[in-house]
């Protein structure tokens, strides 16, 4: 699991303007969820960061930051 900011240079659609307007969070199997910093405030949940950048990342004018070291979780049964 790594936390992530979702930082924007350029805000092509005028709605969540630029520096970090999202942070988030990717798990273990890949999937993504993401939280607005700015109105209206939603979570988005996604299949993979790939997925939320294809759908949040205006162009390339959006990266992802990772702010910790990555932890992995491993089943024990």
């Amino acid at each position: 699991m790594r936390n992530f900011l979702l930082i924007r240079m350029k805000d092509i659609s005028g709605c969540s303007g630029t520096g970090i307007v999202a942070e988030g969070v990717v798990f273990s199997d890949g999937s993504a969820i993401l939280k607005w910093l700015r109105r209206p405030y939603s979570l988005g949940i996604y299949k993979s960061i790939t997925h939320l950048l294809d759908l949040h990342g205006h162009n390339g004018n959006t990266k992802i930051q990772f702010i910790d070291t990555p932890v992995y979780v491993t089943n024990r049964r």
